[in-house]
């Protein structure tokens, strides 16, 4: 009979808990891990096998020699348990992505990509790693591996088992140089930092950095245009959702996320002997911003949009604002790209026009507009409306394509691509928003050019991090935009974009994606 486990403290609670847990491995490499008691197994949650795209970065890619001789290293060395992370590359659709900044494709550099197809090699040498791995499987259980040296670099692991069965794994950790090794009185080559699994303690029917598996890349073939109509957003008014507060807020406080969107809105007072009405030097609105991104309105004029970035959300924004005699009315629109779901207490991180918020150029110098009324609204008024949706996209009036407009809602109709193939939007010569397709969100979409990164050559050899092999380096982040055909009719499918910033929707188009 099971008697109850006393708890009389905190430290009693403690010692429980850490006694029955079983922790685990997160990372790129997890063979130096040991859990917390030699009684429990040795596991590996996620294994990383790419690392994800962040708005302006470069795209990060994970060789698969190095991701297999990772995997064979954990097991080499006695791991019983790989989780992949991720094995299946996905799509952040609505406005589910975090970080922030981080992209809707969250594709990963998985072993299937983020449209359900196999990414090749790397699909195929890992299938190919663990029935390797599934040969040694009677040896590898039955308890610790013999470790024996074999040269400067290398080593041979050797698994036993008391009925006979005997399993190796033989590894070289140099990073540029091949090693020839002697086992069991058979000679062995072993490429630089690689792993050859010998299944019966002989044969070497797997090798991490040789690779046998057919490369496909993937291809991504035009399947059709758009033919645009346009619907404006109020940029210069407020309906009976605004609020009025003295000085400035914190976005997330207010949106409670329910929108990426809070309007900022204040009233400046410019008297008649002010000189820059004379001189027509404007005056220089400057806005001090906790991130992500914003637009600047000065009486229904568009004057520009900042934003920040993964590393650094914060942004400043700097500009002469034309402004007449009496009341003027500056809108400042400031959006979210994404919650922070990582790093230390993200639960305190701020979002939104915290200040100061200055203007500069008038007579008496710089006037602070920080702590004066201020008027919000959530979200938009198209948001409002739905006019994302079949129903709600009826509710306003569209007129003529317009091209490169701020803050515009954009609608078109098209078919479906014949074929089963994946389906995808090229955004790349819009600028920043959201789509929707049928009423479902695809999600954000930002042709933001990655700036930074290391798009040279990449060697799998020696220990990775998501910096050290990528690609895209100067181009735009993201280009494409899972659209899932499950979503599709076969014809008078309605896409809606919200475009933030103005875009050239002549750039827009369906595309399908094989390999």
């Amino acid at each position: 009979m099971l008697m109850p486990v006393p708890f009389h403290t905190a430290a009693t609670s403690v010692i429980f808990e850490f006694y029955y847990l079983i922790n685990t491995c997160n990372g790129f490499y997890c063979d130096y891990f040991s859990p917390n008691s030699n009684s429990k197994p040795t596991m590996w949650t996620e294994a990383w096998t790419g690392w994800f795209t962040a708005f302006g970065g470069a795209v990060p890619h994970r060789p698969v020699e190095d991701m297999a001789f990772a995997v064979a290293r954990f097991i080499q060395k006695g791991g019983s348990f790989v989780n992949y992370y991720m094995y299946h590359g996905g799509t952040n659709f609505d406005r589910t992505s975090g970080g922030p900044f981080i992209a809707t494709s969250y594709d990963y550099d998985a072993p299937i990509d983020e449209y359900g197809l196999l990414r090749q090699p790397k699909w195929g040498h890992l299938r190919d790693l663990h029935k390797a791995i599934k040969q040694a499987e009677p040896a590898l259980v039955s308890g610790d591996p013999t470790i024996q040296t074999i040269g400067n670099y290398e080593k041979a692991y050797v698994y036993k088992s008391s009925s006979g069965a005997c399993a190796a794994f033989l590894s070289n950790y140099h990073t540029n140089a091949a090693a020839r090794v002697v086992f069991n009185g058979r000679r062995y080559d072993l490429p630089a930092w690689s792993i050859s699994v010998l299944p019966d303690c002989r044969t070497a029917v797997f090798n991490t950095a040789t690779v046998s598996s057919p490369s496909a890349p993937a291809r991504m073939t035009p399947a059709g245009g758009f033919s645009w109509q346009s619907y404006s957003e109020a940029t210069n008014s407020l309906d009976d959702r605004a609020f009025t507060k003295d000085g400035l807020v914190e976005q997330l406080s207010m949106t409670w996320d329910k929108s990426d969107y809070l309007w900022y809105t204040t009233y400046v007072n410019i008297n008649s002997n002010e000189q820059f009405l004379k001189s027509g030097q404007w005056p220089q609105l400057t806005i001090y911003s906790a991130g992500h991104a914003l637009q600047v309105f000065v009486n229904g004029q568009s004057y520009g949009a900042a934003y920040g970035g993964y590393d650094s959300p914060k942004l400043t924004y700097s500009g002469y604002v034309k402004m007449w005699q009496g009341s003027n009315k500056i809108s400042i629109l400031s959006a979210a790209v994404g919650l922070p779901n990582q790093g230390t207490h993200y639960e305190a991180w701020n979002v939104g026009v915290l200040g100061p918020v200055t203007l500069s150029g008038l007579n008496e110098g710089k006037r602070d507009l920080s702590n004066q009324k201020w008027t919000y609204q959530i979200g938009l008024h198209g948001e409002s409306l739905g006019v994302h949706s079949v129903a709600g996209s009826s509710s306003v009036e569209w007129g003529s394509a317009a091209g490169k407009q701020p803050l515009t809602w954009h609608k078109a109709y098209f078919n479906a691509p014949s074929g089963n193939a994946p389906v995808a939007l090229d955004m790349s010569s819009m600028g920043k928003g959201q789509a929707w397709v049928n009423g479902h969100h695809i999600g954000r979409y930002w042709s933001y050019k990655a700036t930074g990164g290391s798009c040279g050559g990449c060697s799998y050899a020696g220990t990775y991090s998501e910096t050290k092999c990528q690609t895209g380096c100067g181009d735009v982040s993201q280009r494409y935009y899972h659209v899932p055909r499950s979503w599709l009719n076969p014809s008078g499918n309605l896409l809606v974009v919200l475009e933030e910033f103005g875009g050239d929707l002549s750039g827009v188009k369906l595309v399908t994606r094989t390999t």
